[in-house]
């Protein structure tokens, strides 16, 4: 059992010259880390072995590099949680080697990929998000956020839209999750702060290669450097596909960790949800929506999935955009964040910038924001009704 948040005041973020999380405290013990109930034996044993690769720490001779930002999954997602790690994303001018800060450095690479020297280019942070219960947004009906979708549109208040994304890379056979082939384009975004992966498999794929330099079937080419360095001291490949698809199995296979009764000095509270309604914070991040019927883990199908998400992008205005552009993704739009695991958070929003809740919630009044009315309905709550709102909140 591991803990859900360890201290982080000494670990250095990735390519970030101030650790948005440093000066957090150490908080209780809380098991992130359990696979989902009633799994067969099969499944077991894909979640210990995709648990050890995982944690793995790469080395150069593994393929690590030419340029990587960490050496391991966990290193971004201590304990399947948010952070210690965090990656500088850039924007505003013309990027040859791409929009992501890559300052660490192996297999013979001499020139980082950093900040350039142009007052052009816009800097900002992302937080490594948690990764527990990320199964249930992969198993998602598509006509459910579809449905969601149209609602919105009908009631005209937010606009949330389905980002349309295409699968890359080779096709496993033996992985049963999707029977998509590489080059469709209308599949879902569902993963990523800008919904631009649409499976598990792909997340995985693309944080190999994004923070480690570690190629695979499915992202077979070393990212542009600007010493145009095509391989590193692994010649070809540095992972098969099923070390890709272990990963990923490790991360469908997390359950969403058991959530306590929220309480105020005390005593229960009651009207936690009937508050996040009311505000209209449900609207975007909605409580549950329904999974495949036919999704192939039985844990995971056709069940009511409480993950308080829409898994819509929504333009969040000018405070909270960073001016990346991914795949339809504009640079003031972000996927509905998912209320999993929300109480194990000590940083908020994708940059870390708010150390509340509440804090989270006002910086969601950004000039142009979708969400403007339900900031302005958390205001209009009394102080004892915000109290209440927060303790549930506190305890997703």
């Amino acid at each position: 059992m591991k803990h859900a948040l360890l201290l982080v005041l000494a670990l250095p973020a990735c390519g970030v010259p101030d650790d948005p999380l440093a000066g957090l405290e150490v908080r209780q013990e809380d098991p992130s880390d359990l696979p989902l109930a009633d799994l067969d034996a099969h499944w077991r044993d894909r979640f210990a072995r995709g648990d050890a690769v995982f944690e793995r720490t790469h080395r150069a001779a593994d393929g690590l590099g030419p340029l990587y930002i960490r050496a391991a999954c966990a290193s971004c997602h201590a304990d399947d949680a948010r952070g210690p790690g965090a990656v500088t994303k850039l924007a505003g001018a013309p990027l040859p080697w791409g929009p992501t800060v890559r300052a660490q450095l192996a297999a013979g690479a001499t020139v980082p990929v950093g900040v350039p020297d142009d007052p052009a280019v816009v800097t900002s942070v992302r937080l490594g998000p948690a990764v527990f219960g990320r199964g249930y947004l992969e198993a998602i009906d598509d006509a459910e956020i579809e449905r969601v979708e149209a609602e919105q549109a009908r009631a005209g208040v937010v606009s949330g839209r389905v980002h349309r994304v295409c699968r890359v890379g080779a096709e496993n056979p033996d992985q049963p999750f999707h029977d998509h082939r590489p080059g469709d384009c209308d599949l879902i975004g569902r993963f990523g702060f800008k919904a631009r992966l649409a499976t598990l498999d792909d997340f995985s794929a693309d944080a190999f290669v994004g923070d480690m330099g570690l190629t695979s079937p499915l992202r077979p080419d070393e990212l542009p450097n600007p010493e145009d360095l095509a391989d590193d001291e692994r010649p070809g490949l540095d992972l098969t596909l099923d070390a890709v698809n272990l990963a990923a199995d490790y991360v469908r296979l997390l359950a969403i960790p058991a959530r306590p009764e929220a309480r105020v000095e005390g005593r229960p509270v009651g009207d936690g949800p009937a508050l996040f309604a009311q505000a209209g914070c449900a609207t975007c991040h909605v409580p549950r929506l329904r999974t495949r019927a036919d999704y192939p883990i039985p844990a995971l199908a056709g069940v009511d999935a409480e993950v308080y998400t829409d898994v819509l992008l929504h333009d969040l205005g000018d405070a909270l955009a960073d001016g990346v552009q991914e795949g339809l993704a504009t640079g003031r739009e972000w996927r509905t964040a998912p209320l999993i695991g929300l109480r194990h958070l000590r940083a908020y929003l994708h940059d870390g910038r708010a150390r509340t809740l509440e804090d989270a919630v006002l910086a969601h009044d950004s000039p142009g924001s979708e969400a403007a009315t339900s900031v302005a309905a958390w205001r209009a709550f009394t102080a004892p009704e915000r109290a209440r709102l927060r303790a549930w909140l506190e305890t997703l």
